[in-house]
């Protein structure tokens, strides 16, 4: 199980992903506004500078590139000049475009927008009218590259934007070659409750796509929103079939839902772009949410990337694609850790500070998907989540001589890399006590293992004025359960000694 971010980034380089989907040459206008039209109530746009970019499954394809993976892009465009600027855009990013079928008489999609001021006047939509069932020549040639590449590829991609390239005799078609592929298969539709056949490990709908399939209704507006949509979870995964569902909610994050364990909330980091500048940030999710499933992550932790990895796109000009370097600043959690244990000033007056501190503490030995579930619902107790971490001296007296497995510089990096955590704080102490005199929490947060009546720090905290919230635990999650199993897999030669 892979829970150390920046190396996840490490891992997935090289993976071969195939994507299907439908490609979109998105075309930006920029100009600068001269007033209104004589003619008419409208802006007037002087013409600076004209981009083709790539968009749909292209864009899908360009961000596995961008992240170290090797595409496999398959699809159709027109004969046409967008057809051409779309490869020409491809290779400009290193991407091939070999797969990339030609259908007679098809336009190759294309949304123009005009840009101004920093602002979207117009999107003029183009193409997208001829469909490819596999009936049709096209359509019979992408099925057949398709289930041929299956056994060769370490992950699929269903990138489907209505445009065509999945018709439902394409999906069952696919559904039956299934089993010659890898196990991580991700769609990413508009339409996921018909990609039920493909089994899929994971579908990535957005809010909207989401509130359509279950006809929902409205959310509440603000924060609230996501509480209110972590309920929807199990209806979700019922309708589209897969193991997982990915609900992505642009500005609040993601909610990743897997059957028998607690919802698993993502906190959008990087840009807090309006979410009408943002296009492509889905598109980064679904890459780096597909390589980290297929390189062996826990669901929580591959939320975790993909969450990220939107976040360096977003705000971006243009159809945004993930930044690799940016990720891997956000995923350093610079800023993030209190080496010395000393806590900011600005946190030890309750009075002053204008945000609700939830605080939780552990060794965070081999951290795994159980913790990350727990700090993530942690971190919606409140606004500010301040983790504190044994040092190594006190997981030893806790735990025994043989431990930490990981020293505790490493343990408060991985944490820090977590979206949730706003602060990583060590102490030497067994226990958390006087970090919690320091800091006052309105919220102390552990797991479910813990009863009020077993919980040392109960009272100090409730003398305080604070609350105690004791979270349900993930089943089958045990740093020292995990540990077992890696020395016993080592015995037996099937593993390495940790």
């Amino acid at each position: 199980m892979n829970t150390d971010l920046p190396r996840l980034l490490d891992r997935i380089a090289g993976l071969r992903v195939l994507v299907i989907g439908d490609v979109i040459l998105d075309t930006y206008v920029w100009g600068a506004t001269s007033g209104l039209c004589r003619e008419s109530p409208v802006p007037a746009v002087t013409l600076t500078s004209v981009a083709h970019q790539c968009g749909g499954a292209a864009n899908v394809a360009v961000n596995l590139r961008a992240l170290g993976a090797e595409p496999v892009l398959l699809s159709a465009t027109g004969d046409d000049r967008a057809g051409r600027r779309l490869r020409e855009a491809l290779r400009a990013r290193d991407v091939d475009t070999g797969g990339l079928l030609v259908q007679p008489g098809r336009t190759t999609v294309t949304k123009r927008r005009v840009m101004a001021d920093g602002q979207m006047l117009l999107r003029l939509d183009e193409g997208g009218e001829h469909p490819l069932p596999v009936a049709t020549d096209t359509g019979s040639r992408l099925l057949e590259r398709a289930a041929g590449l299956l056994p060769a590829v370490d992950a699929v991609i269903v990138s489907d934007y209505g445009y065509g390239v999945w018709e439902p005799d394409t999906v069952a078609r696919l559904a039956a070659h299934r089993e010659l592929g890898p196990s991580t298969l991700v769609v990413d539709s508009r339409r996921p409750a018909r990609f039920t056949a493909l089994r899929a490990s994971a579908v990535k709908p957005n809010h909207a796509e989401a509130l359509r399939l279950l006809d929902a209704g409205e959310p509440p507006p603000g924060p609230a929103r996501a509480d209110w949509s972590a309920a929807l979870g199990d209806r979700l995964l019922r309708l589209t079939g897969a193991e997982r569902v990915a609900l992505t909610l642009d500005a609040d994050g993601s909610l990743l839902f897997e059957r028998d364990r607690p919802p698993v909330r993502t906190f959008a980091r990087g840009s807090r772009a309006p979410v009408t500048a943002a296009v492509g940030a889905g598109d980064a999710f679904t890459a780096a949410l597909t390589l980290a499933l297929a390189a062996g992550a826990d669901s929580a932790v591959a939320a975790e990337l993909a969450s990220a990895a939107a976040g360096t796109a977003v705000g971006a000009p243009g159809t945004s694609t993930c930044d690799a370097d940016e990720l891997r600043r956000l995923l350093g959690g610079t800023g993030k850790v209190c080496r010395t244990g000393t806590l900011p000033a600005r946190l030890l007056d309750p009075a002053a500070r204008d945000r609700r501190v939830v605080f939780t503490n552990g060794c965070f030995d081999l951290l795994h998907g159980g913790h990350v579930s727990c700090l993530s619902r942690a971190k919606e107790l409140g606004d500010l989540l301040v983790v504190g971490v044994n040092s190594d001296a006190s997981v030893r007296r806790l735990k025994g001589p043989r431990r930490p497995v990981i020293p505790l510089a490493e343990r408060m990096r991985v944490l820090a890399a977590l979206s949730c955590v706003d602060l990583v704080v060590p102490f030497d102490d067994d226990s958390p006590a006087a970090l919690i005199e320091a800091l006052r929490p309105e919220v102390y947060a552990k797991g479910g293992d813990y009863t009020l009546a077993t919980l040392p720090e109960a009272p100090l905290v409730q003398r305080l004025g604070g609350v105690v919230h004791l979270l349900p635990s993930v089943a089958d999650t045990s740093t020292t359960d995990i540990i077992r199993r890696i020395h016993a897999l080592s015995r037996t030669g099937e593993g390495d000694t940790p």
